[in-house]
Formats: C-alpha cells, sequence, structure tokens
C-alpha cells in the first residue's frame, strides 16, 4: 500500500516549513501511483527501520530501460541529506516523473534514485544531522546502514550527490574514487564542462591519494568494482524551479554520456 511505504514523513514538523514538506509528500505519493502504472520506473522503498518510535522506509524508484541484463549501466542517484531543504528531493522527484512518463534515455539502464536521505529527520522535525559527512561503513545511521546494504546488494557503478550547499552562483563539482583523486586520470572523461552549460561549474578536488572517509564510497574497497561518486553542489539561493531544471538538464546529459562510454568500452 502506497500508505505503508509513505510513512516517512510527519506534517507537523517544526524544522521544515509546511509547504516544502507539503509538496513532497504529495510528489512522492503521485511517483508511487506513478510507478504502479509505469513499465520502467518501480517504487521499491528500502527498510523499514525503526526510529523514535516509528517504522519508516526510505524511499527508492528503480528505473530499468528497455533491454535492461546484468552487466547494464548501475548508477544511484542520492538527494535529501538535510531534511531542512527539499529543493534537490523535489528536483530528483522530477526525473524520477519524466522516465516513468517518458523513458526515453536509451537501453540497457539500471538506476537508483533515493530522493531522500534525511528520513527522519523529515519525520522528526530534527536539525541537521551531518549525512553528507557521515561514512556509509557501520555508520550507526538507520537509513545510511540500509544503504550500505543496498550497496553491496547491487554493485552500483557510481554514485550522483546533489547537495544545495553552494554558496556562490556557481555549480561546484567533485569526481572522485575510493582513494581520492579522479577517475578521469583513467583516460575516461565521465563529465564533462559542457554537460553544465549554460550553468557555470567549478571543479574542486580532494587531495592525491587521500583516503575518502564519507558516503557511498567508504563501502566500496572491499567490492569487486570499485564505484565512482559525483557530487553536485548547487548554489543555495537558487529557486526551487531553477534547481530543477538545472539538476534535470545535467543528469540526463551525464548518464547518456556514461553510457555511451560504457557501450564504447564493452566493444574494445
Amino acid at each position: 500500500m502506497i500508505s505503508s511505504r509513505f510513512d516517512t514523513v510527519s506534517r507537523a514538523v517544526p524544522a521544515v516549513s509546511d509547504a516544502p514538506v507539503d509538496a513532497f509528500t504529495a510528489r512522492l505519493s503521485e511517483l508511487y501511483g506513478l510507478s504502479q502504472k509505469s513499465h520502467y520506473v518501480f517504487g521499491s522503498p528500502l527498510g523499514p527501520f525503526y526510529h523514535h518510535g516509528r517504522h519508516l522506509h526510505l524511499p527508492r524508484f528503480v528505473y530499468f530501460g528497455p533491454h535492461t541484463h546484468d552487466e547494464s549501466l548501475r548508477l544511484a542517484f542520492l538527494a535529501g541529506f538535510d531534511a531542512a531543504d527539499l529543493r534537490s528531493s523535489l528536483a530528483l522527484a522530477h526525473l524520477i516523473e519524466r522516465l516513468a512518463i517518458t523513458p526515453d534515455l536509451g537501453q540497457g539502464l539500471n538506476l537508483s534514485f533515493f530522493p531522500l536521505l534525511d528520513v527522519a529527520g523529515l519525520a522528526h522535525g530534527m536539525a541537521a544531522r551531518g549525512l553528507p559527512l557521515a561514512s556509509w561503513r557501520d555508520a550507526g545511521v538507520p537509513e545510511l546502514n540500509l544503504l550500505e546494504k543496498d550497496a553491496r546488494a547491487r554493485g552500483y557503478h557510481g554514485y550522483v550527490r546533489l547537495e544545495t550547499t553552494g554558496t556562490e552562483e556557481v555549480i561546484s563539482v567533485r569526481l572522485r574514487n575510493e582513494v581520492g583523486g579522479s577517475p578521469a586520470a583513467s583516460g575516461i572523461e565521465l563529465v564533462s564542462s559542457v554537460d553544465f552549460e549554460p550553468w557555470p561549474v567549478r571543479w574542486e578536488a580532494d587531495a592525491l591519494n587521500s583516503r575518502v572517509s564519507d558516503g557511498p564510497l567508504t563501502v566500496g574497497d572491499d567490492l569487486p568494482l570499485q564505484p565512482f561518486e559525483l557530487t553536485l553542489r548547487l548554489p543555495q539561493n537558487w529557486s526551487a524551479e531553477l534547481i530543477r531544471e538545472a539538476t534535470n538538464t545535467i543528469l540526463k546529459r551525464f548518464i547518456i554520456r556514461h553510457r555511451a562510454l560504457q557501450a564504447y568500452s564493452q566493444h574494445l
């Protein structure tokens, strides 16, 4: 039932205004309804987990493009790290909706979307819980514990994180692998400045060879497939509409680019 999947929010949340919470509530309910009718997008929440007297679920939607198989490109998209700002969640929800209505990203894709990571924060009106900086390995955070298990079960090729923490009028981009640095060092260009046009972009870099201490790559050292991680930090002062437009445009370009790269490598 949709109601059981949707036990992730409370309408009496002191830390978040009613309008964004209601908007996200409506969008999530719509997405579950669409997923029941779609041949390509499926609502598959993780959990439940028990937190402060409530059983909650971590929303997840999975998109299978035509002719998906075991070797298909597997990517995970993460948003809603802080329930006080749901703009990234709403932006990712819009992309999921478009894929359910018009599955036009091509064949052989296995994409997982997590539009709200801070489930307990939204349900209980909690202050920021530091999820962007937390390790996924033995995190002791129920949502991250579920994501760790999912990472080990699905073996993603890569992760894309959406955050609304930028303090300037520019999209900050960080691309890294498990030991720090960029996967582009191997000669594979996973993302380009062209993918961000017409928005300005700034590239960030971690210290070379420094081990990753946060996010999904903390799980990757004992997996047969070493994933990459792409983080997009969108300006805080952008409107929800602009964040939605930029997110959807950039992510679709990224998916199409990466799918083409994988198809090329399989024929080498």
